[in-house]
């Protein structure tokens, strides 16, 4: 039946979903790992299908999320605000709330000012397209985050991409352009599926040499990597040398919603220009309060940043020792290569059902033949949750012909 009302002519603008099935036939065979409904958590621990695993695939780095101050922090202000804004940051959906966390952001960053946006991916989005106009050429790293590469695709710059981290290549390129068009150089801070850090530096060192501003996408390294958690930038100590960072609440900070912070000019031209600022209803008011209190938190606790540290450079460690690839990870986030997507699907499985959750990650998310498992871990994961996690790896990943039982891989990437 769906196939002949795809095939009638007022339906085909729907011809590719009917198309789709990919996702039906992997359910078929019992290996679909997404969308997967959590029924409880109190962060490491979470119950799925009714069965309680291990969390090794949130980005709940500073183990927030179910934190008692966090909760209180929500909850107390419902009752002053109520649930919602209803309404833009630009007519009536400004709170002082907001007006605190962003001046408590931007002295956080070390920045002028600071802007905050409805999601992470609103905020790459939204400050990339108004930035950059038609005048304008936007170099823009090729592993970079989706919302990232919608943000190019909607500006009207032109927009060239580079190869993943390489310096040589963003340089020739910069050295055929236009010498009169505005230039930006947009990167991820901290690379989402490897786990590896841009080349701050380096990037640095071309956006002044070639007159081009510098965009650092940090959501997953701010309360993660760096000085006080100020993220990728901070790791070189550069923070003056990057123009714009950007950063969400989704991940260290317990909540929803993002930031960017710069130059006050800047970041006031953003907060009038943005249509993913003014035409978005505002951050409520618990997500917001989660986050003043998330990065009071950070501060007044370094141990989660030492703690998350340790537990990353164990774990990357350990999972090679166990003769896994984990490419180049420098962060929390670890990935695990597999090779072909449904042998990835069936390691997610078996991993799920020996009690550890991680993130099956196949094509064109990553190249062919390099499906993967995406580990991230949390400061508040204990000795016994890593040893756990890595038995289990251990256990499907010689079962799978991925390793032996000596610590030897078995797999060939190219």
């Amino acid at each position: 039946m769906g196939d002949t009302k795809a095939d009638t002519s007022y339906s085909k603008v729907f011809k590719k979903a009917y198309d789709f099935t990919i996702a039906d036939e992997i359910k078929a065979k019992g290996l679909y790992p997404y969308f997967k409904p959590l029924q409880a958590t109190d962060g490491t621990i979470v119950n799925i299908e009714g069965r309680e695993v291990i969390m090794a695939g949130s980005n709940n780095y500073l183990g927030l999320t179910n934190d008692p101050r966090t909760i209180e922090a929500a909850q107390r202000v419902i009752e002053v605000y109520g649930t919602g804004c209803t309404g833009s940051r630009y007519l009536n959906g400004t709170l002082d709330l907001h007006l605190e966390l962003e001046q408590k952001l931007a002295e956080f960053m070390r920045k002028e000012a600071c802007v905050l946006f409805s999601t992470g991916y609103q905020t790459n989005e939204g400050s990339i397209q108004i930035i950059a106009d038609r005048n304008d050429i936007i170099y823009s790293d090729k592993d970079n985050h989706a919302c990232i590469v919608v943000g190019t695709q909607v500006s009207n710059a032109k927009t060239i991409r580079y190869r993943h981290n390489d310096m040589d290549h963003l340089k020739s390129l910069l050295e055929r352009s236009d010498p009169d068009a505005g230039k930006i150089i947009v990167t991820d801070g901290v690379f989402s599926m490897s786990g590896t850090l841009a080349k701050v530096p380096e990037l640095a060192a071309l956006a002044k040499e070639f007159g081009a501003g510098l965009y650092l996408d940090d959501a997953h390294a701010i309360g993660v990597v760096g000085e006080g958690g100020r993220g990728s930038a901070s790791v070189f100590g550069l923070m003056d040398e990057v123009d714009l960072i950007s950063g969400t609440f989704s991940k260290s900070f317990a909540s929803l919603g993002g930031f960017i912070v710069g130059d006050r000019t800047v970041i006031e031209y953003i907060r009038h220009k943005s249509p993913a600022h003014i035409f978005s209803a505002s951050m409520p008011p618990a997500n917001v309060a989660t986050v003043l209190k998330s990065l009071e938190i950070l501060q007044e606790e370094p141990w989660r940043l030492e703690r998350l540290e340790q537990i990353s450079s164990y774990m990357r460690n350990e999972l090679k020792n166990l003769g896994f690839n984990v490419w180049t990870s420098q962060t929390p986030i670890i990935p695990v290569v597999i090779g072909d997507m449904y042998s990835c699907f069936q390691f997610w499985k078996d991993l799920f059902e020996a009690g550890v959750y991680v993130n099956a990650v196949v094509p064109p998310a990553v190249p062919q033949g390099q499906a993967l498992v995406r580990t991230s871990y949390m400061a508040t994961h204990t000795d016994q949750h890593l040893d756990r996690i890595l038995d289990a790896f251990r256990k499907v990943g010689i079962k799978h012909g991925i390793i032996d039982e000596n610590g030897k891989s078995l797999i060939n990437f190219g």
